[in-house]
């Protein structure tokens, strides 16, 4: 049954890492993949995760299967981040949310739960967005349109055409929206701009999907949920796919959760057991280890204020790395002005490079950066930024 099987092309992202970890060339540099490095191009643990293992560690009894939709503690602690403790959607029992295998877990319970329950909606992504979107949403079943979001000329986002593009959803289909922090491009809406598009939304009766996947490290934890916040006052139906990969460095540990939102009770019950049947179906229930470091976080005050701490490190160096870039390439003689780098959130920029300078930058200097030209600045170093700058100013 094998003998005809043809080899898939790799992932645009992790199979450049493939190829980047056969290169023999000893000054290499990965740009590409979305994961967090320190000042020494380590990815670290946080001192608040070793913590929380070791009591986890000391405290754990048994290995038992945890709940289709994971820990009730661990959902309801998740809640809490994303609408803050005071929240009326909390109080009224209108949020369901369930532990998921990360977020990209996160994000193919809600691509099933939709073709199953809504197979007629489709789903609308930015113009550009993740790369695996398409894949993750195509798999499950959606079509699959695109609005405009970027405009490479401005770099910046062009909201008057993304609001447009909006208006001619039709009632019942899906928009997908990052909720800060946008992969690839770092350019997010205000907290304005946010209420523009829930009232669009709203009136054309569409249903947003909001990928949460970077919170914390676009200004801080309650700062980055603004502006979900603000589309919640004007849709009461919505789907959060959150991610602790990065805020919490669990990358490995594959945590993330799903947490719908629904006019009342009674419809959030209805919801939650359907998603339950789409969990059943694909991967029975969730890993249990990430998602009992989270909750170990979160429920104790001490733990909880040290980690948004750490986050803010982590969310300082980025930054920091932004503006040395733009100072570095600048010192090397580059005319083109890159500033608006250092006003782009998060862990990614969208650089501008094209294709064939992305190319000799793998081809001739070891640098590995993804074709759309998104660089990862959380790989950026001190030690690797000369070399780094040098290499981007030979191929301007």
């Amino acid at each position: 049954m094998f003998e005809h099987v043809q080899t898939a092309p790799p992932d645009p992202i992790l199979g450049l890492t493939e190829t980047f970890n056969a290169d023999t060339r000893s000054e290499k540099i990965n740009l590409s993949v979305g994961v967090y490095k320190d000042a020494a191009g380590k990815t670290p643990i946080l001192a608040t995760v070793k913590e929380a293992e070791r009591r986890l560690l000391e405290n754990e009894t048994s290995k038992g299967y945890k709940p289709i939709s994971g820990d009730p503690v661990y959902d309801a602690l998740v809640q809490k981040l994303l609408f803050g403790a005071g929240s009326d959607v909390i109080a009224s029992k209108r949020a369901f949310t369930a532990h998921t295998p990360g977020g990209t877990g996160g994000l193919r319970v809600a691509g099933d739960y939709l073709h199953h329950l809504h197979s007629d909606s489709g789903i609308w992504v930015s113009d550009p967005t993740w790369a695996n979107h398409r894949g993750i949403f195509g798999a499950a079943g959606l079509g699959i349109m695109s609005y405009p979001y970027y405009n490479p000329a401005e770099h910046a986002i062009d909201f008057d055409a993304m609001l447009n593009a909006l208006k001619e959803v039709p009632a019942g289909d899906i928009v997908l929206l990052h909720g800060c922090c946008h992969n690839p491009t770092g350019q997010d809406p205000t907290v304005e701009q946010w209420g523009q598009i829930g009232q669009v939304l709203a009136e054309q009766g569409a249903l947003p999907l909001v990928d949460f996947a970077y919170q914390g490290f676009a200004e801080d934890i309650d700062g980055d949920a603004a502006g979900l916040r603000e589309l919640m006052k004007h849709v009461d139906e919505l789907i959060i796919c959150s991610s602790f990969s990065k805020n919490f460095g669990l990358y490995c540990e594959r945590t993330g959760a799903i947490t719908f939102v629904a006019r009342d009770a009674a419809q959030c019950t209805a919801v939650g057991s359907q998603v339950k049947v789409a969990i059943r179906r694909n991967y029975s229930n969730p890993p249990s280890h990430g998602g009992a470091i989270v909750a170990t976080i979160l429920g104790d005050d001490q733990l909880r204020k040290q980690w948004e701490g750490e986050v803010a490190v982590m969310r300082d160096r980025i930054n920091g790395m932004r503006q040395l870039f733009v100072d570095t390439l600048k010192a090397k003689g580059v005319d083109q002005d890159f500033s608006f780098i250092t006003e782009q959130r998060g862990m990614f920029s969208f650089s501008g490079l094209s294709k064939e300078q992305v190319d000799e930058l793998r081809d001739k200097h070891a640098i590995y950066i993804v074709g759309s030209g998104r660089i990862n600045v959380a790989g950026m170093t001190e030690s690797n930024m000369d070399r780094l700058c040098t290499a981007i100013a030979a191929v301007l």
